[in-house]
């Protein structure tokens, strides 16, 4: 299986709260790479993690999504 179908895997069986807390984790690190970046202070280790970070974010919000619209009824 590759990283990403793990991750997934991962993400499915968490509960809704721990996906908001998985989030919130996410939001702040990606804050912090950010503002390393832009500050200047060198040159941030590994700059890959900005995109890993925006692409498990937008995995979140999807699941999340999902299952919202699971409990109305679409």
């Amino acid at each position: 299986m590759s990283k990403r179908t793990e991750q997934l895997a991962r993400l499915r069986q968490m509960s809704d709260a721990e996906l908001v807390q998985e989030l919130e984790n996410a939001y702040r690190e990606l804050f912090n790479l950010n503002q390393q970046k832009a500050l200047g202070k060198g040159v941030v280790e590994r700059p890959h993690r900005i995109r890993e970070l925006k692409k498990t974010i937008a995995r979140i919000k999807t699941i999340l999504r999902e299952r919202e619209l699971l409990r109305v009824g679409y």
